[in-house]
């Protein structure tokens, strides 16, 4: 699957540099620039990337001292992503070469990630995470065990408003727009994920699932600092409180099956540095998300998606064929770019 996602990829990037040798086509704008955005309307923009992110579990116990970490077999990925106005789609795969991941037999981790805009305000974000093989650590004995038969599914995302149209996030997650003046933003944010979990041990002995559903109200403020015209640093941190609905289910039948609502509260750190020479750019980016809830009467649970990724890309100029068409299909949804 990989494969074929670098092969469209490619197919893409072909495009872009046969563009680059044609004249400057008049009705076809590549840049605009205001006094705090450059924005590229009709580039495509595609990146090159490694990333390292899991969503791990920590599980504390309420009336004890006790706590266990469930950690995914991690695995160091490559991936791509394509821009084009309003949209960006990314994919990562998990390559057998390289060294840690030659001991994840039997394991696996799936995570995909869209993104795209609605006018000078508005931000949807939805991401998948699956997941394959845990270790099941206790902090109490330092014991722990991998379980390659548990494993775990995450979907959901958020709705966003930003403040300030001077603000570019696009230059901080896709670098589709850049940043040409510091400005910051307040960005309200609803958050909403289903997670699943099955905690299985090979010899079936422990059988249960966990199925969890959050949503938050998640303000949050970032800041896009311009130090000089080719550097661009970002920072951001919101912090969230909602409801948690979960519901444990113990297919051994050896405890009573439990459903509980409870508080929910969200943390989530990110930073970003890029540098570009024209339409090359090169940068890192960081992302931290922790949510904290209840599973039942006797447990909450830390869920922690920490994300780090560096990443290289360039900006082409799209296709005439290519603009005209996405403007047609602009006009009949009346989506403006």
């Amino acid at each position: 699957m990989g494969l074929k996602f670098f092969k469209y990829l490619t197919f893409f990037l072909l495009i872009g540099s046969a563009s680059l040798a044609q004249d400057s086509i008049p009705e076809v704008v590549y840049d605009e620039e205001t006094e705090f955005i450059h924005k590229f309307p009709n580039r495509i923009t595609t990146r090159l990337f490694y990333v390292n992110t899991s969503n791990s579990l920590t599980i504390n116990g309420r009336n004890s001292n006790l706590t266990f970490k469930l950690n995914p077999n991690k695995e160091d990925r490559f991936g791509a992503s394509v821009s084009f106005r309003s949209i960006t789609i990314s994919y990562s795969f998990a390559p057998d070469f390289l060294s840690e991941n030659k001991d994840n037999a039997n394991s696996k981790l799936f995570h995909l990630e869209f993104r795209t805009y609605f006018g000078n305000h508005w931000m949807q974000t939805l991401e998948l995470f699956n997941q394959k093989g845990f270790y099941l650590k206790d902090d109490d004995s330092q014991a722990e065990f991998y379980l390659p038969q548990t494993k775990s599914f995450k979907i959901g995302g958020g709705t966003s408003y930003i403040f300030n149209e001077n603000f570019s996030f696009r230059a901080i997650v896709s670098q589709d727009e850049k940043q040409v003046k510091s400005t910051g933003s307040f960005i309200s944010r609803i958050i909403y994920y289903y997670s699943y979990l099955n905690l299985r041990s090979d010899e079936s002995s422990v059988d249960s699932e966990l199925r969890s559903f959050d949503i938050a109200l998640a303000p949050s403020y970032y800041y896009n600092f311009v130090p000089t015209k080719n550097l661009f640093i970002s920072a951001g941190v919101s912090a969230g409180i909602g409801l948690n609905h979960s519901k444990s289910v113990d297919n051994n039948n050896l405890e009573k099956d439990e459903s509980l609502t409870s508080l929910l509260t969200e943390l989530n750190f990110r930073g970003s540095i890029n540098y570009d020479i024209l339409d090359f750019y090169i940068g890192l980016h960081y992302n931290h998300l922790i949510l904290n809830h209840n599973t039942d009467r006797s447990s909450y649970v830390n869920d922690d998606i920490p994300y780090f990724q560096l990443f290289a890309g360039y900006r082409f100029k799209t296709p005439k064929k290519l603009v005209k068409k996405a403007d047609n299909i602009n006009k009949k949804i009346k989506l403006k770019n």
